[in-house]
């Protein structure tokens, strides 16, 4: 311990005695443990930190899986018969979740809705804390409504009401009771506030409604892969025993945290990669200044060693030093994380999961601490090393000053900054391909025009009527024109771009006669619903369309859409081919729908397909077929990255039934605030208990590509930042050579050299440095940027473009960074450096 204290007083007398190198050293590496603590603490949050439920590893989450490999959400029957048949899961459910309005007496709002079926909180592990779960009575089609809260609701919203017997909520219009409060902290899934159970709506008995996601919990002794070979097992049963009935032939399982977080894996671990680049690229400019440090005492070192001081104390000074510098910066980055972890959850897209979970935490600070360590034994090791290997007799010699500017002295310092620049290159290239990434996804055609377009979000209650539906958004609409400054207004059950569900489905292609009147008869009471009170038709009719699905020529997949007439005037859809929705689709005329021109290129190509008929009523329930009236241009309304998906679109007064979730476009010409306030006036005078969410196109469109800016911005931050740490590193190596050699630059000034020649040589020197560091960061980043193919877009990961215009310009920087440091040794009088020789 006297000997810790001894070596710890002496470092920190160094470290005083040299206050700008100190200074210099805690701040670079402050910004490199910083950078790596902040991104870290997001890796853990979102990544690697447990789940917050008893045996949270035994959580799994289940797809069905297509021929192709696609994953999809289950359909009823399916699910009913993988929870019947399998061994391996104790317990398994359905879930949904969706945004809804929700009334408790107080003002109505906004709120996250889960619809949960049996099992679904043994699957979790978690009960209520207050209160009741959902009775085993009312689980069942139709049963009288009720709902849990979370505890945050609970405690917001109604107070902490303790006599829960009292609460009346209303969900999207219908009534439900409050029966009990979740535990604290418990949101799952997407933050949810209420649920209820998913029983009291209607089961589909289709194969292919794929509308509910699926989790389970395996049992204690039951193995993942074991679990994944049996379920695969039971779809491959249930694929031969169905048939074309269901598109299943396989499940795809895995642990729900890693589901969760699956979309954003890839991006957070580059992050995580980006920062240890920068990590490295401090700790090496830290390393050339305490190379520089240890250069100017090798004559008391070695006068130490002189005097008896064993290598092993050196190591351990040297040692000591760096823990100090690397103990005072990993405070300083500790500091900085946290300020920095700040601005990284302001820039984060709003769908990164679990970022509530995101803290400097215990698992963080020891991460911080590890660095820390690791550094310090780095620096001081290898500055000891390069010390050590001095002759000590060569620094007591009065004749030898001057030669530690040799070449040889200064290879090792060159080879860090070589290394230094190859790091930054991986940075560069990698920020360079993000950016051509966005810029090739700016420069997608989405289909439809953002500026100038407002957005109302709206959540219509459930169980209205057809007609009433019908008459309050024509209503809502006609007002809405009278409002100043709005040229156009229209609807639509899907925003483009938005992070809704977009319902798709498969469609037939049939014609008028394939449908006799008889038949239509049996669709028109489907219609009025009394063809539910007549089994013997109802089991006809669906014997008729299960033959005509069965057809696979004419069958296809595509979205599917309810929309106004204004809907494409609003966002500039181009009519391609005949006419938009008008006044003549009413509600008693025959279903029209329009068509999106990648649908009319598969099914018809070279053809008209006005005229044409479908049937798509295993979307909405609505078996009347769909007379084609008009083509219009394709919309990329789930991703700019993702082709355009062929769309059917139907109009709102003739298939209300699916407008449950519908957002009105309003094209405006004058003050958006103003339009706002008019629109939400003229809503709340229609109906008060829906709450609207208002929002621009522009917005949507820019949160669409929030993700995509996240990684660009904080891949930008880290390159800029490792580029100028470089630079720093390359001149200080330079300006260091430079003054070391100041008595060979005055002897080669005496003996004629010009001073374009001298600076020649500087340059020369500063150029093979950064040739060097350039080619191997080049190859460097051809064998780690492939690893970032998943996040590129049109742009490949070995693209000449970025990785030639990053070499070139790291060549011209570094040649710029020396040029000062060469110009300062022009200026060296050879009488004065010459002097003492």
């Amino acid at each position: 311990m006297e000997h810790l204290w001894q070596d710890l007083r002496f470092a920190l007398r160094m470290l005083t005695k040299n206050i700008g190198f100190a200074a210099t050293s805690v701040f670079t590496l402050a910004l490199g443990i910083g950078a790596a603590t902040a991104i870290f603490s997001v890796v853990y949050g979102v990544l690697l930190r447990p789940l917050p439920y008893r045996n949270a590893d035994q959580i799994v989450r289940l797809w069905e899986q297509s021929e192709r490999g696609g994953h999809m959400n289950f359909a009823d029957p399916n699910f009913e018969d993988v929870r019947a048949q399998n061994h391996s899961l104790q317990a398994v459910a359905e879930y949904s979740v969706s945004m809804d309005t929700v009334a408790t007496g107080s003002e109505p709002a906004r709120t996250m809705v889960a619809w949960v079926s049996k099992d679904f909180f043994e699957v979790m592990a978690t009960q209520p804390t207050l209160g009741r779960g959902f009775a085993p009575e009312e689980r069942r089609f139709q049963a009288p409504g009720v709902a849990l809260i979370s505890d945050a609701y609970w405690k917001q919203t109604l107070g902490q009401v303790r006599d829960l017997s009292a609460v009346r909520m209303k969900v999207a219009g219908a009534p439900y009771s409050v029966v009990g409060v979740m535990p604290p902290g418990f949101r799952f899934p997407e933050n949810a506030d209420v649920w209820i159970p998913r029983e009291i709506f209607e089961r589909y008995p289709s194969r292919t409604a794929h509308n509910w996601n699926v989790i389970g919990r395996l049992k204690d002794s039951a193995k993942f892969d074991s679990a994944r070979t049996e379920l695969n097992t039971i779809a491959q049963r249930l694929k031969q025993q169905y048939g074309q009935d269901t598109n299943m032939v396989a499940v795809a399982i895995e642990p729900l945290r890693q589901a969760m977080t699956s979309n954003v894996r890839s991006a957070l671990l580059i992050l995580l990669g980006a920062s240890g680049f920068l990590l490295v690229i401090a700790c090496a400019n830290v390393m050339n200044l305490m190379l520089a440090q240890a250069a100017g005492r090798e004559k008391e070192l070695s006068i130490r060693s002189a005097l008896g001081a064993r290598g092993s104390q050196l190591l351990r000074q040297f040692l000591t030093e760096s823990l100090v510098l690397s103990a005072i910066g990993g405070t300083a980055g500790i500091v900085l994380a946290h300020w920095g972890l700040k601005g990284l959850l302001a820039l984060a897209p709003d769908n990164l999961p679990r970022l509530e979970e995101v803290s400097i935490n215990v698992p963080v600070l020891f991460f911080s601490v590890l660095v820390v360590i690791v550094a310090a034994a780095a620096l001081g090791v290898l500055t000891a090393l390069r010390t050590a290997s001095a002759d000590p007799r060569g620094a007591l010699n009065e004749s030898s000053r001057g030669q530690s500017g040799t070449l040889r002295k200064q290879r090792l310092n060159r080879a860090i900054v070589a290394g230094q620049l190859a790091t930054a290159v991986v940075l560069l290239v990698g920020a360079g391909l993000l950016g051509r990434s966005l810029v090739r996804v700016l420069s997608m055609n989405s289909g439809f025009h953002i500026d100038g377009v407002l957005t109302m979000e709206l959540r219509l209650p459930e169980g209205t009527k057809k007609s009433d539906r019908v008459e309050f958004l024509n209503s809502l609409m006609a007002r809405l024109r009278q409002v100043p400054g709005v040229e156009e207004v229209g609807g639509s059950s899907l925003l483009p771009l938005g992070e809704g569900f977009h319902p798709d489905g498969s469609y037939v292609l049939m014609s008028s006669g394939q449908i006799s009147p008889h038949m239509q008869e049996l669709i028109e009471r489907v219609a009025d619903g009394s063809l539910e009170k007549d089994p013997a038709r109802l089991g006809e009719l669906l014997k008729f369309f299960d033959q005509a699905f069965q057809d696979r020529a004419h069958m296809g997949e595509a979205n599917y859409a309810v929309v106004s007439e204004g809907y494409f005037k609003s966002l500039n859809i181009p009519l391609l081919d005949g006419r938009l929705f008008d006044d003549r689709d009413s509600i008693d005329a025959p279903h029209a729908a329009l068509i999106s021109q990648s649908l009319a290129n598969e099914k018809w190509p070279h053809q008209e397909a006005i005229g044409r008929t479908i049937e798509f009523g295993n979307m909405d329930g609505d078996p009347h077929l769909l007379t084609v009236v008009g083509v219009v241009g394709d919309v990329r309304d789930q991703s700019l990255e993702a082709p355009p998906r062929p769309t059917i679109y139907v109009n709102f007064r003739q298939r209300p039934q699916s407008t449950g979730s519908f957002t009105i476009f309003l094209r405006a010409s004058r003050n958006r605030d103003a339009v706002f306030t008019s629109a939400r006036s003229i809503l709340r005078g229609l109906d008060p208990a829906i709450p609207p969410r208002f929002s621009t196109l522009a917005n949507v469109y820019s949160a669409s590509l929030g993700a995509r800016r996240f990684s660009l911005t904080l891949g930008g931050i880290f390159a800029g930042t490792a580029l100028l740490l470089a630079l720093a590193g390359i001149y200080g190596v330079t300006s260091y050579s430079v003054f070391q050699r100041t008595r060979e630059i005055g002897v080669r000034m005496a003996l004629g050299a010009s001073k374009a020649e001298v600076l020649g040589m500087v340059l020369r020197q500063a150029a093979v440095t950064g040739v060097a560091g350039v080619a191997a960061g080049i190859v460097f980043s051809l064998a780690v940027t492939r690893w970032m193919q998943s996040q590129l877009f049109e742009v490949s990961a070995t693209d000449p473009l970025t990785i030639a215009g990053v070499a070139l310009l790291l060549m011209l920087v570094s040649l710029l960074a020396c040029w000062i440091p060469g110009r300062r040794a022009t200026r060296v009088d050879p009488m004065v450096a010459l002097r003492y020789e």
